[in-house]
């Protein structure tokens, strides 16, 4: 029996082809395959009505899609044009309806859903191109089909279920009803307006206690079973695919199951909800499954998505969402070539948040505009006076306008895309796709997205600005092309990594973002955050430090507010993590350690000793156990070699006065630690009749030139009555096993690991015979070493001993020891000798030729230091002067005949420099510094501190102070 002729009434709306020649190829084509018997009518018809031919023949030449969907099946165009157009789709829903149901196998599915969407496909391309539908018929019909495909497909999955009997169906001629799934449609097939070539966002959940299951793990059941449901619905044949499936929209789509349990998605959305959640489930609708189980979880969650009270501080989340997806004055310009009519300026999506924006914040009180549709909310704003009649008739019709134009740029080859093509010929064919001329069509369209640009500018004039432009989309779970393109503009080599982390952040998995306002504020302000992060020159590495620390916050709120009031804090911290490496590791281990930055005192005013011991005093205080008190110990000094290291990164102190702070800190520290101890000590073994202790601090401790990452140097001396034999505990010690165990368990306390880390760790090589000397020296023991054994570099230690802890008289007693050793002038040619020996060894055994190895290259610190020692050791101290152990303090005081004005002059210039970049070097890393291994911002760091214009720079002017120290070493001391 022949095909019925055309039933599609009135001519249709005329568009013309590209290239006639070929159009009429393809038509002659056409009738080609229409030459059967079964296809007489419909070829009689077409040649009988030229006004319907020219229509195909354009279209064939237009969409290469359409064409190819059409001749390779001519039944597919027969079967719709022997219809009106709403029969013929009523015709295909009515043959996919059951299909779930009577199919035997899950290929017969997909078989069946395929051969309909391409009907569905060409049915709506041409109702569309030719006028016979307006969008709005085109966007419903394909909604409608997407609901029936995955009903079906829902059908034969349940059932499959059911026979294998994992799961008992209350009813098994309808599958879904009572079966408690719950499949939400979002996004524009929430609302019932997929474009042509949509995927479709949908989200599962399910009610474990609905019917029955034969199993203990209904998650992975429901999983299994939303996997097979995506396989049939996007899983490519030899008939297509029916609709791209896409679940990124669910809570957390990082960790939780494609099929979510009811509940645990209502706890998701009551405790960590996001404001672009909110957004998205304006527009959801459930479209397959338990429908009536679908309406109670969206009733449920009403509260959740409409706010009782007008929601403004949500606005400005909503507004972020917005510039991140499209930055919105750094987007581009409003154009024709290239534009993205969904995403672009003036653009669809612009729309869209006008109205869904506006829905969030007056929704809780005005249920009329809790409406799934777009041109729905446009209407209902106009009616509840948010906007005027002008902005609800330009946006509607400019939503259908560009809506008809991403259609037809879909058509082109079934893609989903929403860019313009950039060449003549593209846009030529989308014109005429459009029934318009290319320069009309370009000239309509800027009309439409300069008026939506101009409505959206009005609404959103009060929002924030974003710097740097370009998409930074972190929404779903989906990777956005353009967000990775600016990352890596931006300076992300792994821009992947930024986006999970972005993402694992909004989702509230850390302790910082569990409130909806912690989110919302770090919505706000991740643009500028990610473009501080970019700016350091180290941005992956400085983001993983940053996604670190955040993990240690336990709230975030205050954090974030401060951040973003303060953009100079922020900075400081970005500098922190990006270029000081020593500190970002304190920082994101100890993310409290930040606390003292936001303390008003930090750039204000500089602790000094008396309020250091008294803020480690009140902290130890705290501590109930002996433990817990060496714990606390160790957290203030991370804290405050955390707050010095800031300082002299901010200038508000220079090189030398960290260098006093630093060792300031480990005499409040070794002072504290060593009560502690001793007390400790004391319980169990007692205390030595008359025994009185002397820290020796030595090297940098000693001179208080320490460093961030400096060890102590120190050596520890005591004193007791003569006829003391043992102590006096429990568990009595003999005197120099006493005081041996004694600095061991200091040795321990100070040093030994724990979660809090060290306090300092301990060098006790420069006392008397070394290490093959007792741990702890008699001072009588020491003393007589000093006067008879002591070797040139053991007196050159000396010169920079200072008592630091210990009994305050016995401290005075050992600071007059130091004293007197120093007094007696040396031979000044030997020590010479000597101690160019000694360099001349330490060159041969560590020397480095890197200008930065400060300490070791020949010229470097260690030149300085030894021959300020050199004339300290060569002077002595006969003339009753004080002794200052600091070098440039050995330098100053040195006699013209051993360092004339000039040359002390050029050694305290040298050590300032030598000190300057040790103390950053140490503060920012703990490994030796490659510049061009370096983090640029660390470079860019040690420039700026020493004022000077770049790294080159700064390692010429090394080079040359290296160079000439070098040989005012060789010529003094030869």
């Amino acid at each position: 029996m022949n095909a019925p002729p055309i039933a599609w009434s009135a001519p249709p709306k005329p568009i013309r082809p590209v290239t006639k020649t070929k159009a009429a190829g393809w038509l002659k084509d056409l009738h080609g395959r229409l030459e059967s018997e079964e296809f007489a009518s419909l070829s009689a018809a077409l040649k009988a009505d030229e006004d319907f031919s020219a229509f195909l023949s354009a279209v064939f030449d237009l969409s290469p899609y359409l064409r190819e969907t059409a001749l390779t099946r001519p039944k597919r165009l027969a079967d719709i044009l022997a219809a009106p157009p709403s029969d013929a789709l009523e015709a295909i829903l009515e043959g996919v309806g059951d299909c779930g149901v009577r199919a035997e196998s899950e290929s017969a599915v997909k078989e069946a859903l395929r051969r309909a969407k391409a009907k569905v496909a060409l049915l709506c391309g041409l109702a569309d191109l030719g006028g016979w539908w307006k969008g709005e018929q085109v966007t419903l019909a394909l909604s409608r089909f997407a609901d029936a495909a995955l009903a079906a497909t829902l059908d034969f999955l349940l059932l499959q279920l059911h026979r294998s009997e994992k799961l008992v169906l209350p009813d098994t001629k309808n599958p879904q009803t009572g079966s408690g799934l719950i499949v939400l449609g979002m996004g524009k097939y929430g609302a019932r307006e997929l474009n042509y070539s949509s995927d479709i966002d949908i989200i599962v959940f399910f009610d474990p206690d609905a019917m029955k299951l034969n199993t203990d793990d209904p998650v992975s059941l429901y999983t299994r079973l939303v996997k097979s449901l995506i396989r049939i619905m996007q899983e490519r044949t030899g008939d297509g695919y029916v609709f791209r499936t896409d679940l990124r929209l669910r809570p957390d789509p990082g960790s939780m199951p494609l099929a979510i349990p009811l509940e645990l998605a209502l706890n998701y959305y009551e405790a960590y909800g996001q404001n672009w959640e909110r957004a998205a489930m304006i527009k959801a609708r459930p479209v397959a499954g338990d429908l009536d189980a679908g309406q109670a979880f969206l009733k449920e969650i009403a509260p959740f998505v409409w706010r009782k009270y007008l929601d403004y501080a949500a606005i400005f989340d909503v507004h972020s969402i917005k510039r991140q997806i499209q930055a919105h004055r750094g987007f581009g310009s409003v154009a024709v070539a290239g534009h993205n009519v969904k995403l672009g300026r003036g653009g669809i999506r612009e729309i869209e948040f006008f109205a869904q924006t506006q829905q969030l914040i007056a929704g809780g009180r005005i249920p009329q505009l809790r409406c799934l549709k777009t041109l729905d909310a446009l209407a209902g704003l106009e009616k509840e006076g948010w906007i005027d009649a002008e902005a609800r008739d330009e946006l509607s019709k400019a939503y259908w306008y560009l809506r008809d134009v991403e259609h037809r740029i879909q058509m082109v080859a079934d893609e989903q895309s929403h860019v313009l093509p950039e060449d003549a010929a593209g846009l030529k064919r989308i014109a005429h796709m459009m029934g318009e001329e290319p320069a009309a069509f370009e000239k309509h369209l800027l009309k439409v997205l300069r008026t939506v640009e101009k409505h959206y500018a009005e609404l959103f004039e009060a929002a924030p600005e974003l710097g740097g432009g370009g998409n930074l989309v972190f929404t779903g779970d989906d990777e956005d092309p353009a967000t990775v393109e600016t990352l890596s503009k931006m300076g992300f080599r792994q821009p992947s990594e930024v986006i999970r982390a972005v993402r694992g952040w909004h989702y509230g998995r850390i302790a910082a973002v569990r409130s909806s306002q912690a989110r919302e504020i770090l919505t706000e302000l991740t643009p500028g955050l990610l473009e501080a992060i970019a700016a350091t020159g180290a941005a992956d590495r400085t983001l993983a430090a940053f996604d670190r620390f955040l993990g240690g916050l336990p709230a975030g709120i205050q954090f974030f507010s401060l951040m973003k009031s303060n953009p100079g804090m922020l900075n400081l911290l970005m500098l922190i993590l990006g270029s000081a490496p020593r500190l970002a590791d304190i920082i994101t281990r100890r993310p409290h350690v930040f606390d003292g930055l936001l303390d008003p005192a930090f750039s204000q005013s500089v602790p000094d000793a008396e309020t250091m011991r008294e803020t480690l005093e009140g902290a130890l205080a705290r501590a109930p156990v002996y433990e817990a008190k060496l714990d606390a110990a160790r957290i203030f000094a991370a804290e405050q070699k955390f707050l010095i290291g800031a300082r002299l990164l901010t200038h508000t102190i220079d090189a030398e006065r960290a260098g006093h702070q630093f060792t300031m800190l480990a005499d409040v520290l070794i002072q504290a630690i060593l009560d502690c101890v001793c007390a400790e000590f004391a319980d169990t073994h007692g205390r030595v009749p008359g025994a009185r202790l002397c820290v020796l601090g030595m090297g940098r401790l000693g001179s208080r030139e320490l460093t961030a990452g400096s060890d102590l140097d120190l050596v520890l001396l005591y004193d007791h009555d003569p006829e003391a034999e043992q102590s006096d505990g429990a568990k009595p010690l003999a005197v120099s096993q006493y005081f041996i165990r004694l600095t061991q368990r200091l040795i321990a306390a100070m040093s030994a690991p724990t979660a809090e880390g060290v306090v300092y760790e301990l060098d006790f090589r420069l006392r008397p015979s070394g290490n093959a000397g007792p741990l702890a020296t008699h001072i009588e023991a020491f003393a007589k070493y000093q006067r008879q054994e002591a070797w040139t570099w053991e007196r050159q230690a000396l010169t920079r001993a200072r008592p630091v802890a210990g009994d305050p008289a016995f401290m005075s007693e050992i600071e007059g020891l130091v004293r007197e050793l120093l007094t007696a002038p040396g031979d000044s040619k030997k020590l010479a000798s000597e101690i160019a020996d000694m360099r001349w060894m330490i060159d041969k055994e560590k020397g480095s030729k890197n200008p930065f190895h400060i300490k070791a290259v020949p010229g470097g610190m260690a030149d300085v230091e030894f021959l300020a020692q050199w004339a300290a050791l060569s002077d002595g101290l006969d003339d009753g002067r004080e002794h200052d152990p600091a070098i440039p303090a050995m330098i100053a005081a040195a006699p013209d005949k051993l360092l004339n004005p000039a040359l002390r002059e050029q050694l305290r210039n040298a050590w300032q420099l030598y000190n300057t970049v040790f103390q950053i070097l140490r503060i920012c890393i703990s490994e030796s510094f490659e510049p061009a291994q370096a983090p640029a911002g660390l470079n860019e760091l040690l420039s700026h501190l020493l004022d000077m214009p770049d790294i080159k720079f700064v390692e010429s002017e090394l080079k040359n102070t290296q160079k000439s120290v070098r040989e005012s070493f060789n010529r003094c001391l030869g």
